[in-house]
This record gives C-alpha cells, structure tokens and sequence, in this order.
C-alpha cells in the first residue's frame, strides 16, 4: 500500500499531462506529423510492439554497461585525482573539457577505429556520463572528516587503511549518487550514440529507429520509441538506487537506526 501510495502523484500528474497533450493534439493546432495524439502514439506502440522491442534490446544493454564504465572510470578517476593533487592540476580541465566536444565531430573517427558494432557507441555514452561520478567522487572523498583520518593515524593506519575504512565509505556512496545523475543523461546518450555512430545489425536500437521513423514521417512510432526510453530512464535510475542500497548499505540507515 505504502508503494501503491508512492506511486499515485506521478501517475497522476502523467495523466493530467497525457490528457492536456490530447485535448492540444485534437484541437489541430499542430500537424501529426510533427505531434501526433497520444491515442496514434499507443496505437504505433501495440502495432510495432514487436519492432520496438527488438530495439529496446540493444540499448538498453548499451545503457547498462555505458553507465557502469562510467562509474567505474569516473570513480578510479576520481580516486586518483584525489591521492593526486598533480594529477589533479593536469587530469580536472581536460574532463571538464571533454564534456564540450561535439559527438558528430568524433563519431567518424570511433567508426574507424573500431567498427560497426558495439564499442563506439560505449564509447559515446561513458564519454558523457562519466563526468558526473568523477565530481561526486571528488567531493566525496575531499568531504571526509579530517579528524577520522587523524584518529585512524594515531592507531598507526596506513594510507591504504586510512582510504579503505574512511574515504571509501564516504566516496562510494557519492560515486553512485553521480551514476544516477548520470542515468538522467546516459540514455539519451544512448540515443546520441546510435544516431550519430553507424551500425551493421538489423536492429540498431532505439536512437536509429527514431532517426528512421523521423526521416520516414512515421511521427508515432518515432514518439513510441520516445516513449520507450522514457520508461528505460525510469527503470534504470530506480534499479541503481536498489543497487545503491546493496552497494553501499551504511548510506542508508534504516528507521531504527535513524531514530
């Protein structure tokens, strides 16, 4: 009842929002070509349901290991940059950098360097989404007790137990808050990646069936596949925050523990 009672606002408000949506779609304000109703769109869904699916398929998967390359590049990242202040100095611009750098000027070159398949378009979304674990991580770990450390060096610790009984704890936790950041954008990076990068299978994904539908005037089935990584984006960020509650239990207290 408690996840029924969770559930309710945002059903609610995508309801009211489907319904204004509707009511402007049949007013005829607009072209369906360019907004279909979201009657055409749920009608485009079932009737391509199985086009859309196979779709489905390859990017949620790129999302899937896109985003964890990002937080395990981010994260190892950031943990040098925070045992190196000259690492640091020289590694921060260039990620901040990187974060600029239009994806169709590189796409060409990750297409030659590696083909068709796969790994381009990895490339693409760890590429955006990895700036945001390499920040949380950062401030994470610049965000520990100065007086834990203290304490764990008059007990002798090393480095290395200093790192793994006092920052880890805190940086992980700050890690994965930046992977669900980076969950906002990792599937539309997805879509950045598959549009942008070619490809040699039947079903290249979501992002080259919305480029192909687009290109086709198939509007509805364009916005069904919308649709679709609406729902994976949901579906991945509430599944990192289980896998948070794994990860990083002492981040999440429980009631008990709390009162």
């Amino acid at each position: 009842m408690r996840g029924v009672a969770r559930a309710l606002p945002p059903l609610a408000l995508l309801a009211a929002l489907v319904g204004i949506w509707e009511l402007y779609a049949d007013a005829g304000s607009t072209s369906s070509l360019v907004l279909p109703a979201p009657h055409e769109v749920a009608a485009a869904l079932w009737n391509n349901a199985g086009l859309l699916a196979a779709n489905l398929g390859p990017t949620a998967t790129e999302v899937g290991l896109g985003i964890g390359l990002a937080l395990a590049l981010g994260f190892s990242l950031g943990v040098l940059i925070h045992l190196s202040p000259l690492l640091r100095r020289a590694v921060y611009p260039l990620a901040i950098g990187s974060q600029a750098v239009p994806v169709a000027v590189i796409a060409p070159l990750l297409v030659f360097w590696w083909g068709f398949g796969v790994l381009p378009k990895l490339v693409v979304i760890v590429l955006i989404c990895f700036f945001p674990v390499l920040v949380t991580t950062v401030d994470g770990l610049r965000a520990v007790d100065r007086d834990q450390i203290k304490l764990l060096r008059t007990f002798d610790a090393t480095r290395w137990q200093a790192f793994r009984f006092a920052e880890l704890p805190a940086a992980l936790p700050a890690a994965l808050s930046g992977a669900r950041i980076a969950l906002a954008v990792g599937v539309i990076g997805a879509y950045i990646a598959e549009s942008q990068t070619a490809t040699s299978g039947a079903h290249a994904g979501l992002g080259h069936e919305i480029e192909a539908d687009l290109t086709a005037l198939q509007t509805p089935r364009a916005y069904a596949a919308a649709v679709l990584l609406f729902a994976l984006a949901i579906a991945c960020f509430y599944a990192l925050s289980l896998a948070e509650r794994k990860l990083a239990p002492w981040a999440h207290p429980s009631r008990g523990e709390t009162t």
